[in-house]
């Protein structure tokens, strides 16, 4: 059981992570609202190269916020002055790898005609895509500063740079993407540069917080900016099975949403709608992940398991309660929530049909998410990282073709598509469920190998 002491510092701690991801779901949500009123394509399009974008630079990603989990042992065992060259080492991580991406994304967006997509929709995609990636360094400098200050504790400091970037970004996407104040009307191009942008924005705001005299004296920030090895290589060996994890699981999901948007317009339109409400419950519950993993991680370091198990008990109970309440919503809502995102002079009754099957789908597998991502933020904050690695990976890719079977080889309907990918997310989350109660993690001798390393 969990005590009052420890449910109130993981709600103290967790609550500005979910205003923070909260924020970058309205952000990406208010982008898609905006795409509506262009048409269908529009949200489509926006749904498509926004997660090839994600995937692409997912592997990367993935090594940098175990940032997160690495400050937070510093932190827990008294090493302040290593906090920040885990900063260093990422920021260099993410300047090096820049050719790379490129090379990576332009071969990944050639994906969208190969999955058969229209022609329309392939262009916006590719230009949307292309834009997000001309921000990729300001995006992965954004993940190793803020896993840093999740680490240690201070997500105030999330919050507030997040909240600050989403209040840029909406009117700022608003205006380029439909020309206003002068500026030339960019569509789809608008709302990626105002993302890139924002994005910059934020960075910016957690700089001002990261040279404060305070926390720069206190952390020793000056004497941080060098190449250090031995954090490097620590920063690479545990992160790099939590950026595969990520890798795999966005490249899988990834293929499954082009493939599932070559059923037609319409069926991409109704996933995009469906994702787009999907992210109030997963984003804010990624807020919860982080939180976790910066305990855990925290108490791990100190030899705590005492208050690692409290922070697990008060980690389910704030995470299910929210899923229950919000799943019950989307079954009574389905049909209105579709239509928030209908284009005015089109008929969008097939979309709202499909969708609000789907919906139904979303609300049975909010209780998984929520079950996964408090379990994967443990096992991280652990240091468990190459298990979660091995079980995601070879999960993600049954899925993939079990959808490969469905749509392209038995050809059945996009119903029959969806309750699949639904049915793998429940059999994830009672796997990882069985890892986190099991008691290969905790075992002394483990923990201490992971600190050691």
């Amino acid at each position: 059981m969990f005590s009052a002491a420890t449910l109130r510092e993981l709600f103290r701690l967790a609550l500005p992570m979910v205003v923070s991801q909260s924020a970058f779901a309205l952000m990406v949500f208010t982008d898609r609202l905006f795409m509506s009123q262009i048409g269908a394509l529009h949200i489509a399009s926006a749904l498509g190269g926004g997660v090839t974008f994600f995937v692409t630079i997912a592997l990367f990603q993935g090594v940098i916020s175990y940032a997160t989990a690495l400050v937070a042992q510093y932190l827990g065992s008294g090493q302040l002055d290593k906090c920040p060259r885990v900063v260093t080492q990422g920021v260099i991580m993410a300047l090096a790898v820049q050719p790379l991406l490129w090379l990576i994304g332009w071969q990944a967006a050639k994906l969208f005609a190969l999955m058969g997509h229209a022609p329309d929709q392939v262009a916006l995609e590719r230009q949307y895509f292309f834009v997000l990636l001309a921000g990729s360094f300001l995006a992965l400098s954004k993940t190793c500063i803020a896993s840093y200050f999740s680490g240690i504790a201070r997500t105030r400091v999330v919050m507030i740079s997040d909240v600050l970037g989403v209040l840029v970004n909406v009117p700022l996407s608003y205006v380029l993407i439909f020309g206003k104040l002068g500026l030339p009307e960019l569509g789809i191009q608008g709302a990626a540069l105002g993302t890139v942008i924002a994005t910059g924005f934020s960075v910016a705001i957690y700089a001002l917080f990261y040279f404060n005299r305070i926390h720069r004296k206190r952390f020793s920030v000056l004497r941080s900016f060098h190449f250090d090895r031995g954090i490097s290589l620590r920063y690479v060996r545990l992160g790099l099975p939590s950026g595969i994890e990520v890798f795999v699981g966005a490249g899988t999901f990834n293929l499954f949403l082009l493939l599932f948007q070559s059923y037609g317009v319409n069926e991409g339109a109704a996933m995009a709608i469906v994702f787009n409400w999907d992210m109030l419950n997963y984003v804010p519950l990624i807020g919860m992940n982080i939180a976790v993993t910066s305990m855990i991680g925290r108490y791990v370091g100190a030899g705590d398991m005492t208050r690692t198990n409290q922070v697990i008990s008060a980690a389910f109970l704030l995470a299910v309660g929210y899923s229950v309440l919000l799943g019950l919503f989307f079954i009574l809502a389905r049909e209105q929530l579709m239509n928030v995102f209908a284009t005015p002079g089109e008929d969008f009754s097939v979309i709202v049909a499909l969708g609000s099957q789907m919906m139904i789908g979303l609300a049975t597998y909010v209780l998984a998410d929520a079950a996964i991502l408090i379990a994967s933020g443990v096992l991280r904050g652990a240091g468990d990282t190459r298990w979660l690695m091995n079980t995601s990976m070879l999960l993600h890719v049954l899925m993939l073709l079990v959808q490969v079977y469905i749509i392209k080889v038995a050809v059945l309907g996009p119903m029959a598509s969806w309750w699949a990918f639904v049915a793998m997310l429940l059999m994830l989350a009672a796997i990882y469920l069985r890892r986190l109660f099991g008691s290969r993690w905790r075992s002394p001798e483990r923990l201490a190998k992971v600190m050691a390393e």
